[in-house]
């Protein structure tokens, strides 16, 4: 089978992780989002990449979720030694190391998802990682504090001040201008079902969807949904202030209704959420708490089975579907 998946940071990346071991025989191709990059001390960071790849090479710290395993970070307290800013984005010294190869080979005029898959080549994630586009995209968020009303970039709301100042607007600068990365249109094209995991969606996945020719690729094929939000409640980060953001509520159904049909043909959501209903959408309820590997597993397990369902029926995604779980 050839899977497409759309991810962002930790809930896609473990999700991906079970997804692996739910399908070990599968090709699958990540769509990593690049909205979250930003350069620091001279280097281009990808948070998101850099989970994916981390998490699934076996190199992530499982507690936090991010960074490296056995991690130091000797190279950050001499930064703030000498008063160098930002002190509120902490690298430990061997994620340093990834940044540094990566800005070297950008530098030399390799484009990001040249850069990527020979970042991937030390890591083996299992998977074939591309970022969205190789081209710069920032978000940025509009806030208004103290300083008045102003832009800052997203990493700086979402680290620093914990998202505790409320978004006016959240906005990817350079998405006007960005193309799909070589290889992202044609593995979509290429699939036999995708999967939308549980990331954030508004700076993970919609930040992918807002990709010139990403989302009307993505119309043509089977697309299966994992709830990022159970109980009116994200199941991990700030998602719910981003929600808020765009004018959106912290459920299930309205997550839902943000991605709409005909982009979604299926959707998962939590038990506790089985009256969530859209036209021309499957429900279905699953638990969806990722406790380990083995229960991110049965997810993705899930989530593929109502994919290959509905892919089997008679014209695919554009059949007629009931709502309502099952």
């Amino acid at each position: 089978m050839r899977i497409v998946s759309l991810a962002g940071g930790i809930g896609g990346a473990r999700f991906l992780r079970g997804l692996l071991a739910a399908t070990p025989d599968s090709e699958i191709t990540v769509i990593g989002n690049t909205g979250d990059d930003i350069t620091l001390y001279g280097l281009q960071v990808c948070p998101d990449l850099d989970t994916v790849m981390y998490t699934l090479g076996g190199g992530i710290d499982e507690e936090q979720g991010w960074g490296r395993q056995k991690e130091t970070h000797v190279v950050k307290e001499e930064l703030a030694a000498y008063g160098v800013e930002p002190q509120w984005f902490g690298l430990g010294d061997r994620d340093f190391a990834t940044h540094i190869v990566r800005t070297q080979m950008l530098k030399a005029g390799y484009p990001l998802s040249a850069v990527t898959e020979a970042l991937c080549a030390r890591w083996e994630p299992g998977v074939r990682l591309i970022p969205m586009s190789d081209d710069r995209t920032e978000t940025h968020v509009v806030i208004s504090d103290g300083q008045g009303r102003r832009a800052v970039h997203f990493q700086e709301w979402w680290v620093r001040m914990r998202a505790s100042v409320p978004a006016e607007q959240i906005i990817l600068v350079g998405a006007d201008q960005a193309r799909p990365a070589p290889g992202v249109l044609q593995a979509i094209a290429d699939a036999d079902v995708v999967i939308l995991p549980p990331s954030n969606p508004v700076v993970s996945i919609g930040t992918i969807l807002q990709i010139k020719g990403i989302r009307e690729a993505l119309e043509t094929k089977t697309v299966v949904g994992v709830s990022p939000i159970v109980g009116g409640a994200p199941v991990r980060g700030m998602a719910d202030a981003c929600l808020t953001a765009i004018g959106v509520d912290t459920t299930a159904q309205a997550v839902l209704e943000l991605y709409g049909s005909p982009l979604v043909d299926g959707w998962l959501v939590a038990e506790e959420d089985a009256g969530v209903r859209l036209d021309g959408v499957r429900i279905e309820a699953r638990p969806l708490i990722m406790h380990d590997v083995e229960s991110a597993a049965a997810i993705a397990r899930a989530a593929l089975d109502l994919a290959t369902e509905l892919a089997a029926r008679p014209g695919g995604s554009a059949a007629p579907q009931s709502g309502g779980a099952r």
